[in-house]
């Protein structure tokens, strides 16, 4: 009796056993079925090796683009992910949901109606409106220095909302907002990422530009002067 008990009781373990495999297959099999495509212009990395147009994108990826490259990820009907030059950013994704972790650079995202969608950054996250398709650009400035690190939102269209800390603030189509602080003690001034740095006045070649504005009015001067001494009007008197 206790030998029947025994094997009755391996048997049900190995079934447990046996369909608890082939649901671990059918889960593993379903999550790596969810793939995006990245077409890639430039130098661009995946995970450390470089990536290829055309070439399958597995969720928890790692994509850096170089300088002047771009890369972008198309996750099908649930939309899609563009990074531009100089960016890194992790990219997870599953059939109704698009998670970037941004640390350098600057992403395009755009994501159809029910994705839940979200970017992270080092002192903000993103998160777009489920209700509705959205496109959305994310970057951060000021290097790697977490203190003085900024992130810049912009809504094309649909809703987004930043959130830093307890605060949500809402970004609409057609507005823009940042998170950040680089006015703390310590912080150097920093320009949008990849924007134009403003125009440095004192520069040498303004002071060649300056010199050669200078010459030039004073050959114009120079001229005039000329004129108006040796080509005067000469009067002719009625009497001699």
């Amino acid at each position: 009796m206790l030998g029947k008990k025994f094997a009755h009781k391996s048997l049900t373990l190995l079934a447990v056993v046996a369909v608890w495999c082939v649901f671990s297959s059918i889960g593993a099999y379903a999550q790596s079925s969810v793939m995006g495509e990245i077409s890639v212009t430039g130098q661009v990395s995946v995970n450390g090796q470089s990536a290829v147009s055309n070439s399958t994108l597995v969720t928890g990826s790692t994509i850096v683009t170089g300088s002047n490259s771009t890369a972008t990820i198309s996750l099908g009907k649930n939309g899609r992910v563009e990074l531009l030059s100089d960016t890194t950013v992790t990219l997870k994704f599953t059939d109704n949901s698009i998670v970037g972790m941004l640390s350098a650079g600057k992403v395009r995202v755009s994501n159809a109606s029910g994705i839940g969608t979200t970017v992270t950054t080092k002192n903000a996250t993103v998160i777009a409106d489920t209700g509705q398709a959205n496109s959305f650009t994310v970057d951060v400035g000021c290097g790697n220095d977490e203190k003085c690190s900024q992130t810049f939102v912009e809504t094309a269209t649909g809703l987004v909302m930043l959130r830093t800390g307890n605060t949500d603030k809402q970004v609409a189509a057609g507005t823009d907002a940042v998170a950040g602080n680089p006015s703390q003690t310590g912080c150097q001034p920093c320009a949008r990422p990849n924007s134009a740095p403003p125009v440095a006045i004192a520069g040498p070649w303004w002071l060649i530009l300056l010199a050669g504005a200078a010459a030039g009015t004073a050959i114009v001067l120079g001229s005039q002067n000329e004129t108006e001494t040796g080509g005067g009007v000469v009067v002719v008197s009625p009497v001699r």
